[in-house]
């Protein structure tokens, strides 16, 4: 793909020099308007320290080539805020003799593939996400309202997939063979293709035009802060640029062991199981939706995705980019509709397996509707341990960690801190008033809270009452609704909760099994439990980590190597940090992210988790002879 690599700028222009062009940055001032590199490709960092390429394409720029950082001399300063939410204003330029124009209507990168204008997205001009069946989008009879969190104004019209619209998806997973679209040995050149596509798709990832393009669909969606949404395409960006190339075919290398006579030997090959499905929710709308259909493509699944209901926009949006940057537009299909219909699909189409990320409930049900054909990664009671070696020059980053642990996007993260169990020694050093004071700074005003869109208000303070009557129980801090202006406007079915944490004693939690499915029970939303320990009771905190129901994240926080090792070797939660930067929240695309101890687990991320989630192992045992001379035919044995 022809592409110009460059700064987030306000406007760029070409000029003709004979068989040469050369690039000019405007919008600067004078002294940092400079002309970098005569030829067909202008390179400049958006900053000294983090420096990687921007790419515009524009079919006028025929060759790349390279310029190291250190050659560029002075540019203009990376952005300090959001860039501007209308991304066409970005590129534009006046129309003179001897230019090519870059124009918002011909030469966006964004609406080179979107359809959406985000700046324009409100109730008076709502957008209509579609479905989209065997390379075709298309939309339904009837469509349900989205409304936006923060207002209630609905926004954003969803098809409303019926049980008589579903023939379309029941023939294109039909259409699916067993052994995939592609496989080691059939049509291998798809794992170039696949490579191809993400090599692409990260590149423009890194035009901060539709980098924020795809930050401002999450947080239309699903409110968090900038920071926030915008890790979750940062996380999106770097696993399309760890698979691409050749990583696909890297990742799904074979193995050959030497048979027992002349011609004979066994290969193992990673094989995709053919037509899958992906059921993904709606805190990371993103993120994970994207992460899961591309790892199950890329290795020759065919996927039919099913967001939640209100989370369509950004993945409608990816996949219109993964169009453009050249994924075959039959390779993935999207379904729009409810739960239930989603059931009669899986039911009615021979789907092999279904990769879930959601609640405990609903994967129990998925389970049994596919007879275990099912990948799960579900909700997780998270638990964080301070080990008894605490420091007051560490206090502050290990109490700035426990707040973002367990209250950033208001505690919707599956790996969101659930239980900090606090040594004594920490305790004493006031641990717990300065992680008060840190969730204190939290708001809605700057999204640094999300509206909790699974919980109502009065449920969620319904958990925490039941939690304050729990033996020694007692409020440290939050347990109230937040009443604003800003929160005033959230639909009600929705809560807007203060950071809120309950201690519970470690006695109270175990002193019987009702206590203790209470104490353990995830609430999603910014609720914490928090318990006290101290010399004698280790073993007491070991039981308690075992006997919770769900081993997704954990930390261990701690510099005593033997510490670690006594609570890793007793524990089997699937992501553990441990270390004293330990944390329960994390970036997946550079570590296995899932649980452990359960043969259903699904993972996310890692070439070890696109493996053992998307492919199952087949052995071909070639056996080419040549059948001995002085062979007869033996007795039977």
């Amino acid at each position: 793909m022809a592409g110009l690599i460059c700064s987030p700028v306000s406007g760029m222009a070409l000029r003709r020099t004979g068989r040469h062009r050369t690039a000019l940055l405007r919008g600067c001032s004078s002294k940092r308007t400079k002309i970098f590199a005569d030829g067909d490709v202008v390179l400049l960092p958006p900053s000294s320290s983090n420096w990687f390429p921007y790419i515009l394409p524009l079919r006028c720029i025929t060759n790349v080539r390279a310029v190291t950082p250190a050659s560029l001399g002075p540019y203009p300063s990376y952005p300090s805020k959001p860039l501007v939410r209308d991304c066409a204003s970005m590129c534009s330029t006046k129309v003179r003799a001897g230019y090519r124009a870059f124009n918002s209507s011909s030469w966006s990168v964004v609406r080179a593939f979107a359809n959406v204008d985000l700046g324009k997205l409100s109730g008076d001009s709502p957008h209509t996400v579609q479905n989209l069946v065997n390379g075709k989008w298309s939309g339904t009879r009837e469509t349900y309202d989205v409304v936006d969190p923060m207002n209630g104004e609905a926004f954003i019209k969803s098809p409303y997939t019926k049980d008589a619209e579903l023939e379309p998806f029941i023939a294109s997973i039909k259409g699916v063979p067993k052994s995939g679209l592609h496989n080691p040995l059939k049509r291998p050149e798809r794992y170039v293709l696949y490579g191809q596509v993400l090599q692409k798709t990260a590149a423009m990832l890194h035009d901060e035009r539709v980098f924020d393009f795809f930050t401002t669909c999450i947080m239309r969606t699903f409110p968090k802060s900038y920071g926030q949404a915008a890790a979750e395409v940062r996380v999106v960006r770097t696993f399309c640029e760890n698979f691409s190339g050749d990583g696909i075919r890297f990742l799904t290398r074979g193995f050959s062991v030497p048979g027992d006579h002349h011609g004979q030997m066994s290969n193992g090959f990673r094989w995709p199981f053919g037509p899958v499905a992906v059921i993904s929710p709606f805190n990371f709308p993103l993120e994970i939706p994207v992460m899961q259909f591309l790892a199950a493509a890329m290795v020759g699944n065919k996927p039919v995705v099913k967001t939640e209901a209100t989370q369509a926009l950004p993945v409608e949006q990816f996949l219109r980019l993964l169009h453009y940057c050249g994924m075959p537009t039959k390779d993935v299909d999207l379904i729009n509709t409810r739960g239930p219909v989603v059931s009669e699909l899986l039911c009615k189409a021979p789907v092999r397996l279904l990769q879930f990320t959601g609640g405990s409930v609903t994967a129990q049900h998925l389970i049994r509707l596919l007879n275990g054909r099912v990948k799960v990664e579900d909700a997780g009671f998270n638990w964080k341990i301070l080990g008894p070696d605490a420091k007051a020059e560490e206090l502050d980053y290990i109490a700035w960690q426990c707040d973002q642990d367990a209250y950033a996007l208001s505690g919707q993260k599956c790996s969101a801190q659930s239980l900090l169990a606090v040594h004594t020694s920490w305790k004493e050093l006031g641990l717990l008033e300065k992680l008060k004071r840190l969730a204190s700074r939290r708001s809605y005003e700057n999204l640094t809270l999300s509206p909790v869109l699974s919980h109502s208000n009065s449920e969620i303070q319904k958990h925490v009452d039941a939690l304050l009557k729990l033996p020694g129980a007692s409020l440290l801090f939050g347990g109230k609704a937040v009443k604003t202006a800003t929160t005033s406007a959230i639909p009600r079915k929705y809560g807007a909760y203060e950071p809120t944490a309950v201690f519970v004693p470690l006695a109270s939690i175990l002193m019987n099994n009702e206590n203790l499915e209470l104490a353990t029970t995830e609430l999603f939303g910014p609720v914490q439990v928090v318990t006290e320990w101290g010399a004698g009771d280790e073993n007491t905190l070991l039981r308690l980590m075992d006997i919770m129901k769900h081993h997704l994240t954990a930390a261990i926080v701690s510099r005593d190597p033997e510490f670690q090792n006594r609570i890793l070797a007793n524990t089997i939660n699937g992501t553990t940090y441990a270390g004293i930067r330990a944390r329960t929240t994390g970036a997946p695309q550079n570590h296995w992210f899932g649980p452990a101890g359960d043969p259903l687990g699904a993972g996310i991320g890692s070439p070890e988790a696109v493996l053992s989630t998307w492919t199952c192992h087949r052995e071909i045992v070639f056996d080419q002879g040549p059948i001995p001379g002085s062979w007869t035919t033996p007795p039977p044995s």
